[in-house]
């Protein structure tokens, strides 16, 4: 995982986010303000939260690859969680001190866009937490890997296969 200030990679299937009106155009009002603003949706009433079909998720904004269903866990929270992203250099963190408490903010590093926060709470092997904005994510299924321009990822999903990680 990089930080804010280190950047990150484009996936194959990525685009550059583009302008601002741009942006708002292709995404609903909560995807906007959610990758846009920081915003946070509603825990247990998002798209993903209990999703458990094989295949990964990508930026909403940019189709950067950032996490692997075969990484996500039910945390309980009400929003899609994952130990690790894809890849590490897919989303970067900045330091967050918009609550009484300071977390730590996650970025896709393509786009820029507003994620959600990485906690130090999460199970093995990282003990980690990625817990996400399905707002912030699209979900391509395994089966669509090829057809979409993500089909480097599709061994992840062959019998015996780990993680990108």
């Amino acid at each position: 995982m990089k930080t804010e200030e280190e950047g990150g990679a484009r996936g194959a299937a990525a685009r550059a986010p583009g302008s601002d009106d741009e942006v708002r155009a292709r995404l609903t009002p909560r995807q906007y303000d959610v990758t846009q603003c920081s915003a946070t949706e509603p825990p247990f009433d998002n798209e993903y939260w209990d999703e458990h079909r094989d295949g990964i998720y990508v930026d909403v904004v940019s189709g950067e690859p950032l996490f692997s269903s075969r990484d996500k866990y039910d945390s309980g929270t009400g929003w899609p969680s994952f130990t690790r992203p894809l890849r590490p250099d897919a989303v970067t963190t900045k330091a967050d001190f918009k609550l009484v408490m300071p977390r730590t903010e996650v970025k896709a590093a393509a786009s820029g866009s507003h994620l959600g926060h990485v906690f130090k709470d999460g199970p093995k092997p990282t003990g980690l937490r990625y817990c996400m904005n399905s707002a912030a994510l699209r979900f391509v299924p395994k089966e669509d890997l090829e057809r979409e321009g993500y089909g480097e990822y599709a061994a992840l999903f062959e019998d015996g296969a780990g993680t990108a990680g």
